[in-house]
């Protein structure tokens, strides 16, 4: 890392190190930051959607029938952007499966976001955002896949840096703090979220976000981490009465913006432009969770009129109905086991659910056959 590429910087400082390298350590939050028409218009669309999506969420009779395909797309983007190659559907089909042995190792990644991502919600019921929690998230996280040398739940205790493959501490294009000054960086990034900061809370989580990942206090998993601190952050302080927002698709769409506004604040203090990107991250993608939350209802609704219109149907046909959009790939042992009920009465529900179109056979399998809803798999995929 080159510390005159830092020297403009308003937002940390280059510290050079006992070993001889560079690395940058982030001034405590907040910056100065100039409110002018286009920011205050920015942040006024953006908290106006972010109402919306949350009432959307309010209204809801079940509202795990959009958290749960939303964590999931939420888990597939975040992890894609750190080069994982699973998709939504290899999702779908390794949780449907049982967790059997999966075709694209990937998924256990994905899996582990997802299982994060729940688990931090219901945390966050007696914990606020604190070291603690993400401590906690990161085992979870890190838990049987690839980075597990890399201490999951510890922050690390030696030296990491950011740059392409290969590359050494003085050739990375980032240096975190070191391990001393990474823990206090640490510790002010904490009191910032416990002091009631007086920035409007979009731009505590912009702020926060960044801060994050200038610290970088993993081994592995600060990507993934920091993104799932968004939903956190925006749960915890009332501002999303559910986990909504897949913000990380828009950060993955956009991935080289992404990168390039984080950085621009450590080497330029540019906090605006990274502001501004958030912002308008967060503005895409509620129009996008709250046009896909209408048609997802829809077909909800659509599905229920189909069964109503048929003769007969047993009680696990009407509570598939529910359990597809939680996953669109289901497994009758699986729901058997999950549901408590005999083999042949979820498997009555799941063949009936085939005769009026809603499911099909996904597979050509003689044992543990899986089904799928194609029409929903196909919404849930859109708009990513």
């Amino acid at each position: 890392m080159d510390p005159k590429d830092f020297e403009s910087s308003l937002s940390g400082k280059c510290i050079k190190t006992l070993k001889g390298y560079w690395a940058f350590m982030p001034d405590p939050l907040p910056p100065s930051i100039d409110y002018d028409k286009k920011l205050t218009r920015l942040l006024s669309e953006a908290d106006r959607l972010l109402g919306e999506l949350s009432g959307t969420g309010r209204l809801l009779p079940n509202p795990y029938l959009l958290i749960a395909p939303y964590i999931r797309r939420e888990a597939v983007s975040s992890s894609q952007i750190e080069g994982t190659q699973a998709s939504l559907n290899d999702l779908f089909f390794f949780e449907a499966a049982e967790f059997e042995a999966p075709k694209v190792p990937d998924v256990r990644e994905v899996r582990n976001y997802v299982w994060a991502m729940e688990y931090g919600i219901d945390r966050l019921k007696d914990l606020p955002i604190s070291i603690r929690l993400i401590r906690e998230i990161h085992e979870v996280l890190m838990e049987g896949v690839r980075g597990t040398h890399a201490t999951p739940g510890e922050v690390r205790r030696s030296q990491n840096w950011i740059g392409p493959p290969g590359c050494s501490l003085n050739d990375a294009t980032y240096v975190p703090p070191p391990v001393e000054e990474m823990k206090q960086a640490l510790s002010d990034w904490e009191k910032y979220l416990h002091s009631n900061p007086d920035e409007p809370p979009l731009i505590q989580c912009a702020l926060m976000h960044y801060q994050f990942e200038a610290i970088h206090p993993f081994l592995d998993g600060n990507g993934r981490i920091g993104r799932l601190l968004i939903a956190f952050f925006l749960c915890e302080r009332g501002y999303l009465t559910q986990p909504l927002l897949y913000l990380s698709a828009f950060f993955d769409k956009f991935r080289d913006e992404y990168y390039s506004t984080l950085l621009a604040v450590s080497l330029r203090g540019d906090w605006r432009r990274w502001i501004e990107f958030f912002l308008r991250g967060v503005a895409n993608q509620c129009k996008h969770a709250i046009s896909d939350a209408k048609k997802i209802l829809e077909l909800h609704n659509e599905y229920q009129r189909i069964l109503g219109k048929t003769k007969k149907v047993p009680e696990s046909a009407h509570r598939l109905i529910d359990e597809i959009f939680m996953n669109p790939v289901v497994s009758v042992s699986s729901l058997s086991k999950k549901w408590n009920m005999p083999f042949n009465s979820v498997k009555t529900g799941v063949l009936r659910l085939v005769e009026v179109g809603i499911l099909r056979e996904a597979s050509e399998r003689k044992r543990k056959k899986l089904f799928i809803a194609p029409r929903l798999i196909e919404l849930l995929n859109s708009h990513r």
